[in-house]
């Protein structure tokens, strides 16, 4: 089984469409159940997600959660032997390749973890949005192929042995998640970034703040994360 976790907060314009991907065909075929994990929606989330048929965990103590912690508290519910972390603006280009791809590589006794490229949705996109993520997907996978772990937050896929060997993410980081994660995944085996498997995610954080302050978030995040093992924010702001 293969447990798709989708950490959710006030998501009610983009996860129906999210969700809408994985129809009661595609969860049969690939043995799929999906999991939304709630860290406390006051919108809709929650009502759609179990229009869906997900598995719905809410923040039912109210504690205010990182999306390491969500992920988390999702991951704990998951019965499959396959975990992928989806954000809850992802979208997949090809459902099929996807599945197919993440088969192939996942099920190699060296391989630990599984990634994959990232653009913005096409009918958004404009020429900065392809430049910009067409560096940072050509990164990304030069980093894992030197040996130095890396992968968008839109898309992981880790054996449930490792995710649990490892303890999960860390939760106290807001920001830079994604880079501790794969970090600690290093010394287990090898990180596989999947080149011709894309998924999209929304624009909304690029248009709201620009691609300079985004950016410099990242890198003062992945400075205090390499160094001290914590974000320097507190929160990962939403954008709704």
């Amino acid at each position: 089984m293969i447990s798709i976790i989708i950490p959710t907060l006030n998501e009610e314009k983009l996860l129906d469409e999210m969700i809408s991907q994985f129809s009661p065909l595609v969860r049969s075929r690939h043995n799929l159940e999906v999991i939304v994990s709630d860290g406390g929606s006051l919108d809709s989330t929650v009502s759609i997600a179990r229009r869906h048929k997900a598995v719905v965990v809410e923040n039912a103590g109210g504690v205010k959660q990182t999306i390491s912690l969500g992920r988390n508290i999702g991951a704990q519910q998951a019965r499959g032997d396959i975990l992928i972390f989806l954000n809850a603006d992802t979208r997949i280009h090809d459902l099929e390749l996807f599945f197919q791809r993440i088969q192939e590589e996942i099920e190699k006794p060296e391989v630990v973890a599984v990634t994959c490229s990232v653009e913005v949705y096409p009918e958004e996109a404009r020429m900065i949005d392809d430049l910009y993520h067409g560096f940072y997907n050509w990164l990304f996978s030069m980093m894992n192929r030197v040996g130095m772990g890396m992968g968008r937050g839109e898309c992981h896929v880790l054996k449930r042995t490792t995710f649990e060997s490892i303890d999960g993410y860390t939760a106290r980081i807001a920001a830079g998640e994604d880079y501790d994660l794969f970090r600690r995944l290093e010394s287990l085996g090898k990180i596989v970034f999947m080149k011709d498997v894309l998924v999209y995610e929304s624009p909304r954080r690029y248009r709201k703040y620009g691609y300079l302050y985004v950016t410099a978030s990242w890198f003062l995040n992945f400075l205090s994360v390499f160094f001290f093992r914590r974000s320097i924010l507190s929160e990962w702001k939403p954008v709704r």
